[in-house]
């Protein structure tokens, strides 16, 4: 089916649904005229009637039997109580999207299974900007689908096809928690300026700017391998040198790699509870 001529529903208009709303209006992928929200709350329904200009509806049930693209996105603790009570008004022709955390494919399929046509998606923070990184993978029902899943996407930023399991928990600990894991690190880029001096909005934009930078500088060199880029602004002996030697003596790589894990085992104990 063409994508502009889809009716796209939200089941939740949390921030995600909101960030995603507003990514397929602003881009033109979607008419907002077809797209369609629900939500447990009012006060967020009225927003994204308000802010987007898309349609709301009263029920969960009315919002399946009006769109062939269902978009989950309640939060993980609530997926299985909304989804029981419309599981039956969903039908072949659904292509559903989850963005429910720990709800793995085998898990959808088992409260939908008249919906063959299931995707999972994992968009990070940045999706408000248009500059996330969106995993997906999908069900076996839905690989003819897939074309119209990466267009759905594609206007949230940088979309990555993935298997599930192994890959796409990757995906979720390293984009999906990496934005929090980044924003820790400008914070101690803050505060130490503000301990030598700076004025905290300055310091503040100094250490956006310094993270922007070398963000746009890796950017604009795709072909460049980071530790060539690295090799380019660091002098033997040099100040940059001698910081990046303390970093690799207290086995900064280590504690990364250990933080990373340690959220891939939260990551596997929700996955357990969507079982």
């Amino acid at each position: 089916m063409m994508l502009k001529r889809r009716k796209i529903g939200f089941l939740g208009a949390g921030n995600m649904a909101q960030a995603m709303i507003r990514a397929l209006v602003e881009s033109g992928t979607v008419d907002r005229r077809n797209i369609w929200v629900t939500n447990r709350s009012g006060g967020k329904l009225k927003k994204a009637r308000d802010e987007f200009g898309v349609n709301t509806l009263d029920t969960n049930e009315e919002l399946v039997d009006a769109c062939d693209t269902i978009f989950i996105a309640v939060k993980p603790q609530d997926l299985a109580e909304a989804l029981e009570p419309i599981a039956s008004s969903f039908h072949e022709g659904h292509l559903v999207l989850s963005l429910a955390a720990g709800f793995p494919i085998e898990a959808l399929e088992r409260l939908l299974p008249g919906a063959p046509m299931l995707a999972r998606v994992m968009p990070n923070a940045p999706a408000a900007i248009r500059r996330a990184v969106v995993g997906y993978c999908l069900s076996a029902g839905a690989s003819s689908a897939e074309g119209s899943v990466r267009d759905l996407l594609a206007p949230l930023g940088y979309v990555v096809a993935c298997e599930e399991g192994e890959p796409f928990q990757a995906l979720t600990v390293s984009c999906g928690s990496g934005t929090g894991f980044v924003l820790e690190f400008m914070q101690y880029w803050q505060e130490w300026l503000e301990g030598h001096g700076f004025e905290t909005e300055i310091a503040r934009k100094m250490a956006v700017e310094t993270f922007l930078g070398a963000a746009l500088m890796a950017e604009h060199a795709p072909e460049v391998p980071f530790h060539d880029m690295q090799d380019k602004v660091v002098s033997k002996k040099g100040v940059t040198a001698a910081g990046l030697q303390s970093m690799r003596e207290f086995e900064i790589e280590r504690a990364l790699r250990y933080s990373f894990e340690r959220a891939a085992i939260r990551d596997s104990e929700l996955a357990g509870r969507g079982r």
